[in-house]
């Protein structure tokens, strides 16, 4: 499809027809030599005098409309508007809070090859590919012990961020367990998003022993900032001390942020956890157009050069053909 990006310039069409009717032809004073006899020598030499019109006649004023529509076309910028172009862009932002407290390092789960290893190490498997099927979500990583620190900053990076879930390593934020301060560091995380969806998903084996700021607290906090919290335990109730994870606790705060509670004793449950978690924060993208324009303005510019290049080869031709058929030598008999 093709437009004028600047229509308004038509309205010029008329100036050229306005300009024809209503102003005077130019007419210049020239100096001239007057020849009494200047017919007489004429015959004497046999050649005839010939006449000098005002214009170039019909073909002229037809020609000089032309020129002054295609320029005018030009300024009016003619543009081809190509298709549009999609582009996809996420509208959630999703943080992962992994407890790598020393309860972490209990081999209670299995790998993909049905070997013993620690939480930490079965945990990482499984949330490696959860990320993966996250292209368009900005995901971020905290790691929590006796403090919560940032292990990622938000990314579309998953490379990159699978290369540091790597590298977190059981007691690296010490023994103990902070609940409260991993949803605080959330929080602060997510002030500045302006994405509509925030999205915190916190896995922990154990209960809250030395937060600054309480669970519940730290969950109404999140409440209010749009933040939802969903929970997963996969410690032992029955154990005790920090290695107690404390379910209550976890379904609290799920409740009051509008996320689910989960209990994953295996790996086989973490993996239907996080295949669960797809299908409550489904993959969301929210699509921005662009349609390209190209120029076409050359085209009524270039046709306007070519007429009066045109025109001035065809009044030279007919100039020299005039003047080829006026300027004869006389027959002699």
């Amino acid at each position: 499809m093709w437009q004028f990006d600047y229509p308004w310039v038509l309205f010029l069409l008329p100036l050229a027809w306005l300009a024809w009717c209503y102003l005077r032809e130019y007419r210049e004073t020239r100096s001239a030599l007057r020849v009494p006899f200047f017919a007489a020598m004429s015959r004497a030499v046999g050649q005839t005098p010939g006449t000098v019109g005002a214009g170039g006649g019909r073909w002229q004023l037809l020609l000089n409309l032309a020129v002054w529509t295609l320029l005018v076309a030009a300024c009016a910028r003619p543009v081809f508007v190509e298709r549009a172009i999609e582009r996809e862009q996420p509208i959630r932002d999703m943080m992962l809070a992994l407890d790598i407290s020393q309860s972490m390092e209990t081999t209670d789960y299995t790998d993909a090859s049905g070997q013993q290893v620690d939480r930490l190490t079965a945990v990482k498997g499984v949330v490696r590919g959860f990320i993966e099927q996250r292209k368009d979500d900005r995901v971020g990583l905290i790691v929590f012990g006796t403090g919560a620190y940032p292990q990622a900053p938000l990314t579309l990076d998953h490379a990159s961020l699978r290369v540091l879930l790597d590298e977190v390593g059981i007691g690296m934020a010490g023994p103990n367990t902070s609940l409260g301060d991993a949803i605080g560091l959330t929080i602060k995380l997510l002030e500045t998003s302006r994405e509509q969806e925030k999205v915190l998903i916190l896995l922990t084996d154990g209960n809250d022993t030395g937060s600054a700021i309480t669970p519940d607290h730290a969950a109404r906090l999140a409440r209010d900032q749009g933040i939802v919290v969903h929970t997963i335990g996969i410690g032992d109730p029955q154990a005790s001390g920090d290695a107690r994870v404390d379910l209550k606790v976890l379904q609290d705060i799920a409740r009051t942020t509008g996320g689910r509670f989960f209990r994953a004793d295996d790996r086989t449950a973490l993996q239907q956890v996080y295949a669960t978690l797809d299908q409550l924060t489904p993959h969301k993208v929210k699509t921005l157009s662009h349609q390209p324009k190209r120029d076409l303005f050359w085209w009524p510019l270039g046709g306007a050069l070519i007429l009066l290049a045109a025109s001035h080869v065809v009044a030279a031709l007919a100039s020299r053909l005039t003047q080829t058929g006026e300027i004869r030598p006389e027959t002699e008999h």
